[in-house]
């Protein structure tokens, strides 16, 4: 019986023994424990740098005046007339932005391409208003900086048109979303750190693989984070008969 085991032994390459070591070896277990905390706290950090940093940064150009500056890009074109004529770039017109109290806090002349960039303008509501002689003057209501390009289109005539798009903008679905990635970045990490727990416990393997890959989705430092995790699982799979759960049902 001893012969056929020592020539079993003998068939085995070095690699294989040392793999064999490993995996019954509890530093193995541990040291794939500390990996995946690793990489599961850098997610962890990098979900409550996004919920500080990117979120707020977004809510301050919506609810906080003060300092806040956008610019208000745009281009002016005259309208389509009989489906022949019109529809074309209107160079020279002069476009205005007003604040509440109709003061002018910025202007600028279209080029031969009617296109105009006002910027440094304060983002609060304002008013944009296009006047050109023997049109109708154009007021649009905005806040700078929720629209990267405005379009206005002049219409022979008298009289003034008003539109308010400061309703339209998406930062309300900006903010959503990234308060969501952010939440799902912080709540991922803290899976995987709950999986270096399990790792570390040795009772339920499929519990610690199940967190440990919930943990991949943090983030960590873009590719670093899941790369420690990942290492971690692999030390985690080789030492899984280290685990209660495993172990009894080889029994």
């Amino acid at each position: 019986m001893s012969d056929e085991f020592e020539e079993e032994i003998d068939r085995r390459s070095g690699m294989e023994l040392w793999l064999s070591d490993l995996s019954t070896d509890s530093a193995t277990r541990n040291l794939g424990a500390f990996l995946i905390a690793l990489g599961s706290i850098l997610g962890v950090i990098v979900g409550i740098m996004l919920i500080s940093g990117n979120v707020s940064d977004i809510l301050s150009g919506e609810i906080d005046d003060s300092g806040a500056q956008a610019d208000v890009n745009g281009i002016v074109t005259t309208a389509l007339v009989d489906n022949t004529t019109g529809a074309d770039p209107a160079g020279g017109v002069e476009v205005i932005i007003l604040d509440d109290l109709g003061i002018e806090i910025g202007s600028d002349v279209t080029d031969s391409g009617g296109r105009f960039s006002i910027t440094d303008l304060p983002r609060r509501s304002s008013t944009l208003e296009v006047a050109h002689p023997g049109n109708v003057t154009i007021r649009i209501l905005l806040i700078p900086g929720d629209y990267s390009q405005i379009s206005v289109t002049l219409t022979q005539g008298e009289g003034i048109e008003t539109s308010d798009i400061r309703g339209d903008s998406h930062l309300g679905e900006s903010v959503l979303i990234g308060t969501l990635v952010a939440l799902l970045t912080l709540f991922s990490g803290l899976a995987g750190f709950a999986g270096s727990v399990e790792a570390r416990k040795g009772l339920s393997y499929r519990r610690t693989w199940w967190l440990s890959f919930i943990g991949l989705w943090s983030r960590g430092m873009m590719f670093i984070g899941p790369l420690m995790i990942l290492s971690g699982m692999g030390l985690v799979s080789l030492s899984r008969n280290q685990f209660y759960d495993v172990h009894s049902k080889e029994e």
